[in-house]
């Protein structure tokens, strides 16, 4: 696989977060122009990967099924939309369970680098939160933080305290679609 790859959080980045975890596919709903993001990036050769904690599992809230029911859906409104995920990674553990795989720990994201053959450092991994952020600065990803689901309460462009230097701001995954979309324009393929 070519390089034109891109990381994506689920919850709080692709569809709306909930304190209470999602547990179920009807409480899974999509941000707003989210979906159309993903599909455009698709439609410019981009290929996009969900990196996602799912403690709801360690902790008994739902099952593998269920979580696959609720992938299900995103799949199905995506491919309406005209796009499509390659793959999704997730962590099924809770804190206390000392994994590497965890976000803020890189694990995800040296799987999906294992997996796709990529060099991270030309990978592009977008979510709405520090731990993100983290787990993508740790395999040298470029970093993007979107103000949608935890960092909903950001007012503007700034970087917040503790981010990993570098790290783009974006209003939400639509927003973030532009700057790639506009940047690989006007820099070029590489």
């Amino acid at each position: 696989m070519n390089s034109k790859l891109i990381i994506l959080d689920r919850d709080g980045t692709i569809n709306h977060d909930s304190d209470d975890y999602v547990k179920s596919p009807d409480e899974w709903q999509a941000l707003p122009g989210a979906i159309d993001a993903i599909a455009r990036l698709n439609h410019a050769g981009w290929h996009t990967v969900i990196a996602t904690n799912q403690s709801g599992l360690g902790r008994g809230l739902f099952d593998v099924a269920t979580l696959n029911q609720i992938h299900d859906k995103l799949n199905k409104v995506l491919a309406k939309a005209g796009g499509r995920v390659d793959a999704i990674f997730y962590c099924p553990h809770t804190p206390d369970d000392h994994c590497q795989c965890r976000k803020p720990l890189p694990g995800l994201f040296e799987q999906i680098g294992d997996r796709f053959g990529v060099d991270l450092s030309e990978v592009h991994a977008v979510g709405d939160t520090l731990r993100d952020a983290q787990a993508a600065a740790a395999v040298g990803c470029q970093t993007h933080l979107v103000r949608t689901g935890k960092s909903e309460g950001l007012l503007n462009n700034a970087l917040p305290e503790h981010f990993p230097a570098g790290t783009h701001v974006h209003a939400d995954l639509n927003a973030f679609a532009d700057w790639l979309l506009h940047t690989e324009t006007h820099e070029g393929a590489h």
